[in-house]
């Protein structure tokens, strides 16, 4: 296993993105995290479909797209066909998620589920194989820059072992708080995956700060 850096463009400056992205994946970035937030499921707006047509236009690097949004299953369509590779949402926000993963898997785009802080693995258990990813949320999700808590390690493990016994090849992603002082705490509790916003695209230089999230994880770049 190896640990996969994707920097999520909502810390990124947008005066600028094409820099910013080519230069985190100078630094060794496998995918570029896409935020959508609608101001209902989280208290926060952020992008869109637009901004999966722009990164498009940029890179053929996979777009890991979070839908923090209420029925999710309203933006398939559309996101398959501007490009989105990974299509993650929560099962808080449907209610029929099997059939949306499903859906999502049937337009050619990877299915995942994310976790908030409070929500059970019990959402999880009974779909694991239809799951391309599991993303932890190790902060309550809406707002950028906010710390790690501290209990999302041992979800991580619990998570981990969940896909283990069921030998699910899903990727195992975390988002919030990640850098240079937790990723590795991340890492060694079992996520391979990382969203790093700040922590890439707040730094002078997103490729260094790439590379040095992955020299954590003890990754050769």
């Amino acid at each position: 296993m190896s640990a996969r850096i994707s920097p999520s463009v909502l810390s990124a400056d947008l005066g600028c993105l094409r820099e910013q992205v080519e230069r985190a994946i100078a630094g060794g970035a496998e995918w570029i995290h896409v935020d959508v937030m609608d101001g209902h499921f989280v208290p926060n707006l952020s992008f869109g479909a637009p901004m999966i047509r722009a990164l498009r236009r940029i890179t053929d690097r996979p777009l890991d797209v979070h839908l923090m949004v209420e029925r999710p299953e309203h933006y398939i369509e559309e996101y398959a066909d501007e490009g989105a590779t990974v299509f993650t949402f929560h099962p808080e926000a449907t209610v029929h998620v099997q059939r949306q993963l499903a859906a999502v898997r049937e337009r050619g785009m990877r299915a995942g589920l994310a976790l908030n802080p409070a929500t059970p693995l019990a959402f999880i258990e009974e779909v694991v194989p239809d799951l391309d990813l599991v993303l932890i949320m190790s902060v309550n999700p809406g707002y950028g820059g906010q710390a790690y808590l501290p209990g999302a390690t041992d979800k991580i493990r619990r998570v981990r072992a969940l896909l283990d016994r069921h030998r699910s090849p899903a990727a195992l992603e975390v988002d919030g708080g990640i850098g240079p002082e937790t990723i590795a705490d991340a890492w060694n509790a079992g996520a391979d995956t990382f969203v790093a916003g700040t922590a890439v695209f707040g730094e002078p230089d997103p490729a260094a700060a790439v590379r040095d999230l992955l020299r954590r994880c003890a990754v050769p770049v």
